[in-house]
């Protein structure tokens, strides 16, 4: 496509919504979808429309056509063909995964008969058509299918790691539950980010976070030098049982979070806050431990638990203060995984009561695949190499992982 035909379309589609707004969103999705595989196609084959060169790959072989159900409308799609070189356009596979997951797990409320009244409007509105029992079961084995690969794929090394975790209103036995979700993300020698894994359970916390790590490690998880996480139940357990003397950072802001949580005059949190801001971002280890047990000695009459509390939690905190300046506001706090959290609520919030845990997972699953996707074509993270220049014999270091 030439600049002017790009011009020439974005002039169009721009006309498109001042015509007709919002309204138009269906066919602005159709046509970039449409051109987007056209220039996929392109780029395959290694050659333009009618190109002569010596660098091309296969043909161009036409069009078939295609329609999808979107959260936009109904899209008439054209799918580029090729002769003579395999190719499937991925913008049209890649942000397929959840809008699958998403319909399917609204339609299993509709079909295993524990549905609101509402549940067809809300289908009908948000996926774009009705689904029936026999497209929920031939649909949920392909994509099972898929999410099940990516989940038990081989890892490698990975010398940063992140761990969170949340929690789903599933249907189990007839009774509504809590469900937790762990998953994990790495930073390889590459310096860019991997989701590791996603596991789901109702079991107990530290069971879970057991199993769960050591299918990582069954998986050929290796080299990790660094975990960060909150300090989330049974975690601490299960990662000394796994990971052994790993060095663990835990987040600092939920570390501040939970120190407002026992601040017992409205008043104090202000400073409170500032007192613990001051103290994460201090220039070194020891200057850090000074402005802790400065802080515990000026909160120790007038807010007794805090000072208690933080005597015992906030060197959890320091293991960043162990690592170059460079690195340590990307290995300080869990803001990557937080983000990634906040993405999986926004799409399991429609859904509100999932029918069973097979239907949460392959939700979330669904999720996590397509961040994962976008990631791999992100810049770097940041630079993990400098985590290998931790000095194991340090002090410090000992007391952390004791």
């Amino acid at each position: 496509m030439t600049l002017k035909d790009k011009n020439t379309l974005i002039e169009g589609l721009c006309e498109a919504l001042i015509d007709e707004g919002l309204e138009c969103t269906a066919k602005i999705m159709q046509t970039l979808l449409n051109e987007s595989m056209k220039l996929e196609r392109e780029r395959v084959l290694n050659a333009k429309p009618y190109e002569r060169t010596d660098q091309r790959e296969g043909y161009a072989n036409g069009y078939k056509s295609k329609t999808i159900h979107t959260r936009y409308g109904k899209l008439e799609l054209d799918v580029p063909k090729t002769r003579g070189i395999s190719f499937y356009p991925q913008s049209l596979e890649k942000g397929n995964r959840s809008e699958r997951a998403l319909k399917l797990a609204i339609a299993q409320m509709y079909v295993e008969g524990v549905s609101t009244r509402k549940v067809t409007q809300i289908t009908e509105a948000l996926c774009g058509f009705d689904i029936s029992s026999t497209q929920v079961s031939r649909i949920s084995a392909l994509l099972d299918e898929e999410l099940e690969t990516f989940r038990n794929r081989s890892l490698g090394e990975y010398p940063c790691v992140y761990l969170d975790a949340r929690y789903e209103d599933i249907r189990y036995n007839g009774v509504n539950r809590n469900m937790a979700i762990l998953w994990a993300v790495g930073v390889d020698n590459s310096n860019k980010r991997h989701v590791l894994g996603v596991s789901s359970s109702l079991s107990e916390a530290e069971v879970h976070w057991r199993a769960f790590l050591q299918s990582l490690v069954d998986r050929g998880l290796k080299g990790v030098r660094l975990i960060i996480s909150d300090d989330h139940a049974g975690l601490k357990a299960a990662r000394k049982a796994i990971f052994g003397s790993t060095l663990w950072q835990r987040c600092q802001f939920h570390i501040s979070q939970n120190a407002q949580g026992r601040v017992s005059r409205k008043e104090h949190q202000a400073e409170v806050a500032e007192d613990l801001r001051e103290i994460w971002n201090s220039r070194t280890l020891e200057q850090a431990q000074e402005r802790k047990e400065a802080f515990v000695l000026k909160w120790h009459e007038r807010e007794s638990k805090l000072a208690a509390w933080a005597q015992d939690n906030l060197d959890e905190g320091f293991t960043c203060f162990l690592f170059p300046k460079e690195i340590r506001k990307k290995i300080r706090t869990s803001n990557c995984m937080e983000r990634t959290n906040q993405e999986i609520k926004r799409r399991t919030k429609v859904v509100r009561l999932f029918p069973d845990e097979r239907s949460c997972l392959r939700l979330v699953t669904a999720v996590l695949v397509e961040i994962h996707d976008e990631w791999s074509t992100d810049k770097i993270y940041f630079n993990v190499s400098l985590i290998n220049d931790v000095n194991l014999d340090n002090r410090f270091y000992r007391k952390i992982v004791a």
